[in-house]
């Protein structure tokens, strides 16, 4: 079973998304990038932020999520990129890149396709 984390932008996620609900649903429906796990072959184990700009806790955060779930045995196999950093970020390639570097596993850039045309859509 997939264990899944998104990773979205600490100041949109505190300010903008209402409750990072479109990654959510995104993820409960299995649309968007997670059209690629089926219904019972993956769970969403977490949301993390970056740690704010430019990503400087990334790695921190990451390590602290393994560490908490650690004796729950439960350990992130897959991390989704939210479409906060990777559309609208101007350090989405540092903290990507920091994030492939250090988490060994397979890092999947975007996680809903619930993006408005404009904000009166």
């Amino acid at each position: 079973m997939e264990k899944v984390l998104i990773v979205g932008c600490k100041r949109a996620m505190d300010d903008v998304c209402i409750a990072c609900s479109r990654c959510m649903v995104g993820f409960n429906r299995r649309d968007g990038e997670f059209s690629r796990y089926d219904r019972d072959g993956a769970e969403l184990i977490g949301l993390l932020n970056c740690g704010d700009c430019p990503g400087a806790t990334v790695v921190t955060r990451l390590a602290q999520m393994n560490l908490w779930n650690k004796p729950m045995e439960e350990k992130v196999t897959k991390i989704h990129v939210a479409p906060c950093i990777v559309d609208h970020c101007p350090h989405k390639d540092t903290i990507i890149n920091k994030i492939k570097a250090k988490s060994g596993i397979e890092v999947i850039l975007g996680t809903h396709p619930y993006k408005p045309d404009n904000i009166f859509a």
